[in-house]
C-alpha cells in the first residue's frame, strides 16, 4: 500500500495543480498582458505604424505606451548603484487586471511627478526606502511606493536581475538615455471593444507589422504560450513522478511474491477441497487489488495535500495568483492508475498460485516452480504497455513518452541484470576461505527468498536519480563559473558612446583595473539571403520553410581581426592582415555555425545587411563555434575591419575587479561621471544563473523524492517480507550457540552488500545518463564530481545497512524456543 501511495500522491498532486494554473490562466488570460494586444519593437514606431495607432485611438481605442530599457540607478542617499530595467509608462496600462503596491494605491498617482515605484529587490540591493530618491540617466525620481504584484509576469526573475523600475514616460527624456545604440524596448499597449475589433485589426495590418519589424502579442497567444510552457514543465516533473509509481509496482511485485510462499499451504488445502485453480488465482488476485485501491486512496489524499501547498512554494515562480481545488477526474485517474499498477505487477508472482497442486499440503517439499507459458508472456507484455500507456499519457508528445518508456525500461533492464549477474558471480567465485561473517552474510544475496533483485531495483533507481540530477546540475553550473584567471571579466561595461570611450577607459585604468578589450557594436538587419529579400524567403510556400526569427530579428553585430577565447573556426578561412578583401570583392563576415544553419547558408553565400538605413552586401567567409556560457563579448556575426568603422556604434568594455566593494566604487563613479553608460557585475549574473538553475533543480528534485521515498518503502517492505525466513535462521544459529554480536555482524554484511550494490550501478548508471544530457542535450564538456558522488555511495550503503538493521531488531527479541514454537503452529 505504501508503495502505491507515493506514486500516485506524486502524480495527483502534479496534475491537479497543473490544471489548477491552467484554469487560472485562462480565466486571467487578459490580466496576462494588460491589454487585448501587444506592439513591440526595438526601435521607435515608424510614422505608418504610429498613424496607424492615433487612428484607432481617435475611434475610442485604449492606448498605452510603456518604454523598457536598462540602465544604471544610482540611490542619493547610500551612493550604491545597481543594473535595473526601466520602465516609462504613459496611459492608463493596465486594462486587465491591476498592479499593487505597497503602500496601496500609489500605481495611480504616478503619473503625477518625479514619482517611481521599484520592486522589492530594488531597496535590498541599494539600500534605501520609499522616500529615497534614485538618479536614473540625469533624471531624479523619488521612490513613491513598492511593487507587491505586477499581473502576467514572474517577480523572482526580474528580482534576480536587479529589479523593475516604473517611471513616468513624460520624464524620460530628463535621462538622456535614449540615445544612438541603446537597447530599448517600445511597447503600444492596445484595449479593443471586442474580439472582432482585435481580429479584423490583425487580419488587416499584420503584412503592414511584419515588414516595419513590429512583433505583435494577443491576450490569447499569451495565454497559450504561458499554459504551453506550464503543461510542458508539470509533464515532466510527472515523468519524475511516474517513476515513482512503477517502483511501486516493483514493490508490489516484491511483497506479492513472499507473501504467496507464505501462503502455500493453505492454497494447496483449498485446492484439497475442490477449489479450482481460477478460482484460487482471483481470490489473491482481488487482495492484491483491494489492497492498491486502498494504497491509491491514501495516495490521492496525500496527493491533495500537496497540490494544496504548492501555490506557496511556487509563488515566486508564478504569473499569477492559484486558486486550488481538488480535481476529481484526476483523483478518479489517480485512484484506477493505482489500482491496475498494483494487480499488473502482482500478476507475476500471483501466477505461482496456479500451479499449486493439492499434494502440497501433504509434501511442502513438492516441487511448485513456475511454468513458461503464455500466461506468463501476457502478464510481461500487461506490464510493458502499462509502463509505455503511462508514459505516452503524462509525457507531453508521444516521441517524448515512448524515449521515457524506453530509457526506464532499459535502466531497470540494466539494474536487474546487475543483480542477477552479481547472485550469479558471488555465488560461483566468491572464495570460501573468506571468514565465516563475510561467508554468511553474502551467500544470502542468492539465498532462497533473497530481496537483492527488489532492492537493487529500488534504491539503484533512487540513486540513479540524484546521481543523474546532481551531474547534470553541476555541469550546468561549472559552465558559468568565473575563474580566478587574469583574462576572465567580472564587470561588463556598455552603451559607451564613441566620444566617450577614451574616458570610459581612463577610469578604468585609473583606477587600477585592466582593460580587457573594447569592443564595437554595431546594430543591423538581414534585408537580402543571395540576392532574395527577407520578405520573399518568408513568403516562399514552394521551399522548406525557414525559422523567421533569424530572418526578423535586430543583430548586434562587431568587427575584430582575432579570434577570442571562447570561439573556435570550423569552416573557412579568417581573414588576413595581407588580404585586402575577399575574392569576390565583397566585405567578409564570420557567421556562428547554428546561425548558418538556421539561415541555410555556408561559406562563399552572400548576406546583404541594413545598417541605420545603409544596406552593405558581404561574403561568408567563415563559420564559428561560439561557446555562448563563457563570459565574453560574443557575437552571431564578426565583420572584417574596415567595413563599419565609420557606422553608428556603441562599445563594450570589459573589466577584470576581483573585490566587490571596489567593483560597487567604479560602478558609482562611472554613473556619476556618464550617466548613460550601464554596468553588468557578472558575479551577480552568475549567481542569477545559480538560482534559477537551483529553482528548476529544486522542482525535479521535489518530485524525486516521491521516488526515493517509494524506493525506501520498497526497501523496508522487501526485507520486512523475508523476516519469516530470516528470523528462521537466525533461530538456528541462536540454537547453535551464535551470540548476539554475530547475527548482528552477518545481517550488516548482508545490508552492507546490497546498499554497496544498488548504490554502486545507480550511481554508475546516473553518471552515464548525466553525460548523455550535458554531452548531447546541452552540447557541453562534461566533468564527473568524484568526491560528492562518492558520498553518495557511501551514504547509500549506511542508510540501507542502517534499515536492514532497524527492520530486523524481532531477530533479537525472543527467545529460541518462543520462534521454534510459533512456526510449528
Amino acid at each position: 500500500m505504501g508503495s502505491i501511495s507515493v506514486g500516485v500522491a506524486a502524480l495527483v498532486a502534479i496534475n491537479s495543480f497543473r490544471v489548477n494554473v491552467t484554469e487560472a490562466i485562462h480565466d486571467e488570460s487578459r490580466a496576462l498582458l494588460g491589454a487585448d494586444l501587444e506592439l513591440r519593437s526595438q526601435q521607435p514606431f515608424t510614422d505608418s505604424v504610429q498613424t496607424l495607432i492615433d487612428s484607432l485611438e481617435s475611434t475610442g481605442t485604449g492606448i498605452s505606451y510603456v518604454t523598457n530599457f536598462a540602465s544604471m540607478a544610482l540611490a542619493r542617499r547610500t551612493g550604491k548603484t545597481r543594473l535595473v530595467e526601466v520602465r516609462a509608462v504613459t496611459g492608463t496600462f493596465p486594462y486587465y487586471g491591476s498592479i499593487e503596491t505597497d503602500p496601496p494605491e500609489r500605481w495611480s498617482s504616478l503619473q503625477s511627478a518625479r514619482f517611481a515605484l521599484v520592486d522589492p529587490a530594488v531597496l535590498v540591493h541599494l539600500e534605501v526606502a520609499v522616500g529615497d530618491t534614485l538618479s536614473i540617466g540625469t533624471g531624479a525620481f523619488v521612490i513613491d511606493g513598492v511593487l507587491s504584484k505586477v499581473p502576467g509576469e514572474f517577480s523572482a526573475f526580474f528580482a534576480a536581475f536587479g529589479g523593475r523600475v516604473y517611471i513616468p514616460a513624460t520624464y524620460l527624456d530628463e535621462t538622456g538615455l535614449l540615445t544612438t545604440g541603446s537597447r530599448t524596448v517600445y511597447r503600444a499597449f492596445l484595449a479593443f471593444d471586442g474580439e472582432d475589433s482585435l481580429d479584423d485589426f490583425i487580419e488587416s495590418h499584420a503584412e503592414l507589422l511584419r515588414d516595419q519589424q513590429v512583433r505583435y502579442d494577443t491576450a490569447t497567444e499569451r495565454e497559450q504560450d504561458f499554459i504551453e510552457a506550464m503543461d510542458l514543465m508539470s509533464r515532466f516533473l510527472g515523468l519524475v513522478g511516474l517513476i515513482a509509481l512503477l517502483l511501486g509496482g516493483i514493490g508490489v511485485a516484491s511483497a506479492v511474491h513472499v507473501f504467496v510462499k507464505s501462503r502455500l499451504p493453505t492454497i494447496a488445502v483449498l485446492r484439497c477441497l475442490g477449489a479450482p485453480q481460477p478460482t484460487v488465482f482471483s481470490i489473491y488476485l482481488l487482495q492484491a487489488g483491494l489492497l492498491g485501491v486502498l494504497g491509491s486512496a491514501v495516495g490521492v489524499v496525500l496527493g491533495v495535500m500537496v497540490q494544496m501547498s504548492l501555490p506557496r512554494v511556487l509563488r515566486n515562480f508564478l504569473p499569477l495568483e492559484v486558486p486550488v481545488a481538488p480535481e476529481w477526474p484526476i483523483l478518479a485517474t489517480g485512484l484506477g492508475i493505482g489500482a491496475w499498477v498494483a494487480v499488473v505487477f502482482a500478476l507475476l508472482p500471483l501466477l505461482e498460485v496456479r500451479n499449486v497442486s493439492p499434494l502440497q499440503a501433504l509434501r511442502r517439499e513438492y516441487d511448485t516452480s513456475v511454468r513458461r507459458g503464455k500466461q506468463r508472456l501476457a502478464a510481461y507484455a500487461a506490464i510493458a504497455a502499462t509502463i509505455v500507456g503511462l508514459s505516452m499519457w503524462q509525457a507531453p508528445n508521444w516521441a517524448t513518452g515512448l524515449a521515457f518508456a524506453v530509457a526506464l525500461s532499459g535502466t531497470t533492464l540494466l539494474l536487474w541484470l546487475t543483480a542477477w549477474l552479481v547472485m550469479k558471480g558471488v555465488r560461483r567465485f566468491f572464495p570460501r576461505m573468506a571468514p565465516y561473517v563475510v561467508r554468511q552474510g553474502i551467500a544470502n544475496l542468492y539465498r532462497p527468498h533473497n530481496q537483492t533483485v527488489a532492492i537493487t531495483l529500488a534504491i539503484g533507481f533512487g540513486v540513479f536519480l540524484i546521481a543523474t540530477l546532481y551531474v547534470s546540475q553541476r555541469n550546468l553550473l561549472r559552465q558559468v563559473q568565473l575563474d580566478a584567471s587574469p583574462d576572465r571579466p567580472t564587470l561588463m561595461l556598455f552603451d559607451i558612446q564613441r566620444d566617450q570611450k577614451d574616458s570610459v577607459e581612463q577610469i578604468i585604468t585609473g583606477s587600477g583595473f585592466p582593460l580587457l578589450g573594447t569592443t564595437a557594436i554595431v546594430p543591423g538587419r538581414i534585408s537580402q539571403v543571395n540576392g532574395r529579400s527577407t520578405r520573399q524567403i518568408l513568403a516562399d510556400t514552394v521551399n522548406p520553410p525557414r525559422t523567421r526569427w533569424p530572418l526578423n530579428r535586430e543583430y548586434m553585430n562587431t568587427y575584430r581581426d582575432t579570434l577570442v577565447g571562447s570561439e573556435k573556426l570550423v569552416a573557412g578561412k579568417w581573414w588576413g592582415a595581407e588580404e585586402a578583401e575577399g575574392p569576390s570583392g565583397l566585405p567578409r563576415i564570420s557567421l556562428e555555425q547554428d546561425l548558418a544553419r538556421q539561415l541555410d547558408v555556408g561559406l562563399g553565400e552572400r548576406i546583404t545587411w541594413d545598417v541605420q538605413g545603409v544596406e552593405i552586401e558581404t561574403v561568408i567567409a567563415s563559420l564559428r563555434e561560439v561557446d555562448w556560457a563563457r563570459f565574453e563579448t560574443n557575437f552571431f556575426v564578426v565583420f572584417e575591419p574596415g567595413v563599419l568603422d565609420d557606422a553608428p556604434q556603441t562599445f563594450v568594455a570589459p573589466t577584470r575587479v576581483p573585490d566587490a566593494v571596489d567593483r560597487a566604487e567604479l560602478q558609482r563613479d562611472l554613473v556619476l561621471a556618464f550617466p548613460n553608460v550601464s554596468s553588468m557585475d557578472l558575479t551577480a549574473v552568475q549567481e542569477v544563473v545559480e538560482a534559477i538553475l537551483g529553482s528548476v533543480a529544486f522542482a525535479i528534485r521535489f518530485m524525486a523524492l516521491f521516488s526515493i521515498a517509494s524506493g525506501v518503502i520498497v526497501l523496508i517492505g522487501a526485507l520486512a517480507t523475508s523476516r519469516y525466513h530470516r528470523v528462521r535462521e537466525s533461530v538456528l544459529l541462536r540454537t547453535l550457540g551464535a551470540r548476539k554480536q554475530l547475527i548482528s555482524r552477518i545481517l550488516a554484511t548482508e545490508y552492507a552488500s546490497l546498499g554497496i550494490l544498488a548504490g554502486l550501478f545507480g550511481t554508475i548508471f546516473g553518471v552515464v545518463a548525466g553525460w548523455i544530457a550535458v554531452t548531447y542535450m546541452f552540447q557541453l564538456s562534461f566533468s564527473a564530481p568524484l568526491l560528492p558522488l562518492l558520498v553518495l555511495w557511501v551514504g547509500t550503503a549506511l542508510v540501507t545497512t542502517a534499515i536492514g538493521l532497524f527492520n530486523s531488531r524481532d531477530v533479537f527479541k525472543k527467545p529460541p524456543l518462543a520462534v521454534i514454537r510459533e512456526m510449528s503452529e
